[in-house]
């Protein structure tokens, strides 16, 4: 009777291990599509920022530092 439940608790272990390395995987993944999703942004902003003249820009259009 406890080698059963030892032997349930072992395959549930294993199994929430598993799956938190599978989880963290994930996460690590899209964080780096974050990142370069991010980056894209970025450039685009500048890009737009470069087509404009001066005139047409404001303070609106100006990305925040902490981007």
């Amino acid at each position: 009777m406890m080698e059963t439940r030892l032997n349930e608790l072992e395959a549930k272990m294993a199994f929430a291990e598993d799956l938190i390395d599978t989880l963290n995987q994930t996460v690590v993944r899209q964080q780096g599509q974050i990142d370069s999703l991010q980056q894209q942004l970025r450039l685009l902003h500048q890009r737009l920022q470069d087509g404009l003249p001066d005139e047409a820009r404001t303070p609106r259009d100006e990305i925040p530092p902490h981007y």
